[in-house]
């Protein structure tokens, strides 16, 4: 984080998101280039997208070791978190109920799904190898994260 506060680093992040999204709307672009954004600035063990395809979220574009490829609604972190709309912050995955366990190394996670008008499009997943990573300021900055790529993929229907 190159001596820059967590905050300051997630704000100097988002300019970037904005500036490479800017005019772009391809989503699944957008979605791997967000990626490689968040896995280079922030440094977590994993950072990915799971995308919503019928019944189920598919891997999508990710930085890490292999992951799992699909996910059930309500099953597992990112199942839950699209079953609930929300985010969800896992302090020790391992204490988690259903903790699907895509690599023996991820001990926190954090989940952001990617909503348009109230349908989950896909969830954001960044795991880290450390204990209590994720706190509300991770949850506030990829939420607006969140929201630039909800606006990115609306984008593609305006017809100008």
């Amino acid at each position: 984080m190159s001596g820059q506060t967590k905050e300051e680093n997630y704000i100097q992040l988002i300019s970037n998101i904005r500036g490479l999204l800017h005019g772009e709307s391809d989503f699944i672009a957008n979605l791997a280039n967000t990626c490689s954004l968040i896995y280079y600035s922030l440094g977590h063990h994993w950072v990915g997208f799971y995308r919503v395809i019928k019944d189920e979220l598919v891997l999508g574009p990710f930085h890490g070791p292999v992951a799992c490829t699909r996910i059930e609604f309500g099953k597992g972190v990112c199942g839950k978190a699209w079953e609930q709309k929300g985010t969800i912050i896992v302090n020790d995955v391992h204490q988690f109920p259903g903790h699907i366990a895509c690599s023996e190394l991820s001990n926190s996670e954090i989940v952001i799904p990617i909503i348009v008008k109230e349908k989950v499009l896909a969830v954001l997943d960044l795991d880290s190898v450390e204990f209590y990573t994720f706190d509300e300021i991770d949850q506030l900055y990829l939420e607006d994260i969140c929201r630039i790529l909800a606006e990115s993929y609306e984008r593609k229907f305006v017809i100008s």
